[in-house]
């Protein structure tokens, strides 16, 4: 078959949006990247985006086809909310999107036999476990890039629960198993991985493999901004991500208590551990140190950046860590745990990674790098430099744009 020198490409994808975080911006960013380029790209994804697409991208409507919400995945969600978190994650949110991808497959296969279609893109989940449903269709599918085989460090085995622990133990040895009787990933033309650490974590062999960094940053939205020099006064931090435990925000509150220096703490986020965090605030005596500013959107949160010194990222599993890159091109310092995504991204001249084990000593070992940047102001701004540098080089999404159009060319020869 011969294919036009610009495919006319598919994203296939349970959720695209700005609102949800997380792997949700991946399928939105090449969408609407690739569409800003004049390519011909369609998107299908989810009907719970559409509030949120119709806002972001209303000129791009009419390449846009939304899977319905259904009383299974209605079912699905009540029941999985239940559960101790990595069930409901990997259990019911797998079975949440074999739902969706039965429903997608059949979309995607009918804008294929309508001669529309040339490639298919499916950017997540981004877990290399997950199956895919999109096999069989005809065009050629890349899956990726995939990030996980990702444990908790050691000493922390208790933030999964039992229960969690032996499904994580059970599911891994299955995944084999689940993605040959659902042959996605082994027919793909293309699987993408972050890094090697995925790599070894893909249950399965025979395509192509290619590394490629999951996350990226758009300067439209992140730039860089004028530095108003700090001689004087605290230290600013800024927090980005959900309240949830493996964030570990409250070492960060421990840890604030534990130095002598001036620093403020600004919470952009919100989540089930808020109600808890904001009680240590309280009851730590930080309540004048610490704002609670809940979820803002992104040019919201890229306006507290300009008015802070450093981000602080003690997450104890973070496969990607797009927020350390987005501080980075703002020019801000980063202080994050030497784990997953984010020791990928930082090196010593753009800000500290602290080794989140042994467990005990975790908070003192970042009021020791929290007064490190408070004590040299000069310090924190080379470092916010250097990361500025670093990002715009390596981390750019219209560079990856690039390299995606690349591999498509590859996939389709």
């Amino acid at each position: 078959m011969t294919y036009p020198s610009q495919p006319r490409v598919l994203i296939v994808a349970d959720n695209a949006s700005a609102r949800f975080g997380g792997e949700a911006i991946l399928p939105l960013k090449y969408f609407t990247l690739l569409a800003r380029r004049g390519r011909d790209v369609r998107l299908i994804t989810h009907e719970r985006n559409r509030a949120g697409l119709e806002e972001l991208a209303p000129d791009l409507a009419d390449r846009i086809t939304y899977s319905p919400d259904t009383a299974l995945h209605r079912w699905l969600w009540r029941i999985g909310a239940r559960f101790p978190g990595a069930i409901r994650d990997h259990l019911f949110g797998n079975l949440m999107g074999l739902a969706t991808g039965v429903q997608q497959r059949r979309l995607a296969r009918g804008l294929i036999t309508a001669g529309q279609v040339d490639l298919v893109h499916q950017p997540i989940p981004v877990s290399p476990a997950a199956p895919s449903l999109l096999h069989g269709l005809g065009v050629p599918v890349v899956i990726g890039p995939m990030n996980g085989g990702m444990s908790y460090p050691p000493g922390y085995e208790d933030f999964e629960g039992r229960a969690s622990r032996l499904f994580v133990g059970v599911g891994r040895p299955l995944a084999g198993l689940v993605n040959r009787l659902i042959p996605g990933k082994r027919r793909a033309a293309l699987l993408l991985v972050a890094n090697q650490r995925t790599a070894k974590a893909l249950p399965v062999s025979g395509p192509p493999v290619v590394e490629l960094v999951e996350n990226a940053v758009d300067f439209s939205l992140w730039p860089q901004p004028v530095d108003a020099p700090r001689d004087e006064g605290p230290l600013r931090l800024v927090f980005m991500g959900r309240l949830i435990r493996l964030k570990a925000l409250d070492s960060v509150l421990t840890a604030l208590v534990q130095t002598a220096r001036p620093v403020t703490l600004a919470v952009l986020g919100d989540g089930p551990e808020r109600a808890a965090l904001e009680a240590q605030t309280r009851a730590l005596g930080l309540t004048g140190r610490v704002t609670f500013h809940g979820f803002l959107p992104q040019t919201a949160c890229a306006a507290h950046l300009a008015g802070a010194d450093a981000l602080i990222l003690p997450s104890l599993r973070e496969c990607g860590g797009a927020v350390v890159l987005e501080a980075m091109a703002m020019g801000r310092a980063v202080i994050a745990s030497d784990w997953g995504g984010p020791a990928d991204y930082l090196d010593p001249t753009c800000g500290i990674l602290v080794p989140p084990a042994p467990r005990e000593g975790f908070a003192q070992r970042l009021t020791m790098a929290i007064d490190i940047l408070a004590a040299d102001p000069a310090q924190a701004r080379a470092m916010g430099q250097a990361g500025a540098a670093k990002v715009r080089s390596d981390y750019d999404w219209q560079k990856k744009i690039d390299t995606i159009e690349a591999l498509y060319t590859r996939a389709l020869s």
